[in-house]
């Protein structure tokens, strides 16, 4: 019997098919996966659950730097007030994730090569320190495999890459360090990677996706079994290195030939 597909997997299959059918169609994909989302929302939803919609459709590689939100699409998908949605705009827009521009509207960021390396210098500092402390976080005897999630993003991004499907691949990966952090139980830390991994996705778009996430498909894999084996010091030593050689990647593949 066919395994039931997963919202992810739809989401991602959805906006690989967009893309292909060029800007118009994009648009409505991911307006449509907003929709389905905005249904789940509280009717007395606050800003931060509209900014936590949309930071989501960010990480997700939904939304591209330049593109232009319009209030108008947004209060009809969301159901929500102007005021809740200039609000959920502004916690973003001090995020770095939107930018106002002045009689022109709200645009998703742009990054430049300076954020890139400081988005890099504090993932490192957190990652690498979440890591290092899994020995004293982690319990073997406790319930599930507390690194179950991990493997399934691992998982994920391996079974995503088989199939060519680079964008989901690209989605697995930013959800395996989403969960490596979420490891430490610190509801500050997760918020702090939430918002670093959305604007990272900024800086994926516009180079293949094959190029930008294909190479960390078997890094992820490296990581999670030193973690499994409980080797988290030199799976901390491979984190490090893991991130000096993707910001090098990255800054390359921002200056380099686009497709």
């Amino acid at each position: 019997m066919a395994r039931p597909s997963s919202p992810a997997a739809e989401s991602a299959a959805g906006t690989a098919a967009a893309d292909a059918a060029g800007p118009d169609r994009r648009d409505r994909a991911w307006l449509q996966a907003l929709t389905t989302e905005a249904a789940a929302l509280d009717r007395s939803s606050t800003a931060e659950r509209v900014a936590d919609a949309l930071r989501r459709r960010v990480t997700e590689g939904h939304l591209a730097p330049g593109t232009r939100l319009s209030e108008e699409q947004l209060v009809a998908v969301l159901q929500v007030s102007r005021n809740t949605l200039r609000e959920a705009f502004r916690l973003l827009g001090h995020e770095g994730l939107l930018v106002h521009r002045l009689h022109r509207g709200v645009f998703v960021t742009e990054l430049t090569d300076e954020d890139l390396v400081d988005i890099y210098r504090v993932r490192r500092a957190v990652e690498c320190d979440v890591v290092r402390r899994l020995g004293e976080v982690l319990d073997p005897a406790a319930g599930p495999e507390p690194l179950g999630q991990l493997r399934a993003d691992v998982e994920a991004g391996e079974d995503a890459a088989r199939r060519g499907d680079w964008s989901a691949v690209g989605t697995a990966n930013m959800h395996f360090h989403q969960h490596l952090v979420a490891l430490a139980g610190s509801p500050r830390l997760d918020g702090t990677t939430a918002r670093l991994l959305a604007e990272l996705r900024l800086a994926f778009q516009g180079a293949a996706a094959e190029h930008v996430h294909g190479p960390y498909v078997a890094r992820n894999r490296a990581l999670f079994e030193l973690l499994h084996a409980g080797r988290t010091e030199q799976a901390a030593t491979e984190l490090e290195e893991y991130l000096d050689v993707s910001l090098a990647h990255m800054t390359d593949l921002r200056h380099g030939p686009r497709r």
